[in-house]
């Protein structure tokens, strides 16, 4: 199979590279699939740089955890009649060395999802990683119908399924986006109020809004938006944060005790099994309902594989980037 790797971390053009592998066998439990597309994620770009000094776990790493295509071989233990079937995967990459980058990858069954026949496998591919971490953060402290929920970057891979998922499940959805012209897109989310974060007094708009203030915060950038989340935090809010600047993050510790805030971080290779199973049953649902198309806004082909890489890194598109893995 033609597949891209990488035997060192650094430099997207320095250490991928493009050729030829052998094909995956699944094992007992896994299947295979034949990826037509493949999604790059923040977390790819920052395994193969060595993000904090993160050493590679394998000699050779295929990398990118998130894909779809069509099951064309199981493993013992996997009803056959799975063959065929056209799936979304998460997790090829986590915990294991290969991934999606690739012509074929094996995954365990239950990883390999599958995609309702009118969701093309570029959004499939664009659905695992922040699917899933975007689902845990909304719905990880329980359901939300008849909550403020405030989503923070909510132009962005997760922040944008955050919105949808919030909104499908019943929340009034107020969103947060680092330039008025990401409005739009937070919006046709399924964003109730958007706001632009550089404008002035962001958190008495958002007061304004929601007077009692909001029950639940999705966050992207913990540190820099501690102080505005403490501002408008709920008495016994949630902040359910996936990422933030840098390693050590300051928090405001006295207005978010005032509000008894909870903080819930989240990494997304560690979610529970059974949470996990849950956000993407949730996902199919939104899926059918066309309440979740996640935008794509680059197509690479695998031997540009470093191009995409590059892409997402300086976040040059709109958009998820995706890689082809079809002629």
């Amino acid at each position: 199979m033609r597949a891209a790797w990488y035997e060192r971390q650094g430099a997207a053009s320095d250490v991928l590279e493009v050729g030829e592998m052998q094909d995956p066998h699944p094992s007992p439990g896994e299947v295979r699939i034949a990826v037509h597309a493949s999604g790059v994620n923040t977390g790819d770009v920052k395994k193969r740089a060595g993000w904090l000094g993160f050493a590679m776990a394998d000699a050779r790493v295929i990398p990118h955890s998130d894909g779809a295509g069509v099951i064309d071989a199981v493993g013992e233990d996997v009803d056959s009649a799975r063959v065929g079937e056209r799936v979304w995967c998460h997790g090829a990459q986590s915990y294991r060395p290969f991934g999606t980058a690739a012509q074929y990858t094996t995954v365990p069954s239950e990883q390999a999802v599958t995609l309702p026949p009118d969701v093309s496998f570029e959004t499939g591919a664009c659905l695992g990683i922040p699917g899933i971490t975007a689902h845990r953060a909304v719905f990880g402290d329980g359901p939300v119908r008849g909550q403020n929920v405030l989503v923070s970057g909510a132009a962005g891979a997760v922040g944008s399924m955050a919105v949808a998922l919030a909104s499908w499940g019943g929340a009034r959805v107020l969103a947060t986006v680092r330039r008025p012209d990401d409005g739009a897109r937070a919006a046709s989310a399924g964003a109730d109020h958007v706001y632009a974060t550089g404008e002035p007094d962001v958190a008495a708009a958002i007061r304004a809004d929601a007077p009692d203030g909001v029950q639940r915060i999705v966050e992207v950038a913990l540190g820099p938006n501690a102080r505005l989340d403490a501002e408008v935090l709920a008495q016994g809010g949630t902040i359910a944060a996936y990422a933030s600047p840098g390693d050590e993050t300051a928090l405001p510790f006295w207005p978010l005790l005032f509000v008894n805030a909870t903080i819930r971080l989240l990494g997304s290779d560690d979610f529970p099994a059974e949470a996990k199973a849950r956000a993407a049953a949730d996902i199919v649902t939104c899926l059918k309902d066309g309440r979740l198309r996640p935008e794509v806004g680059a197509r690479f082909a695998l031997d540009d594989i470093a191009a995409a890489h590059e892409a997402v890194r300086r976040r040059a598109t709109p958009g998820r980037v995706v890689v082809s893995l079809m002629p």
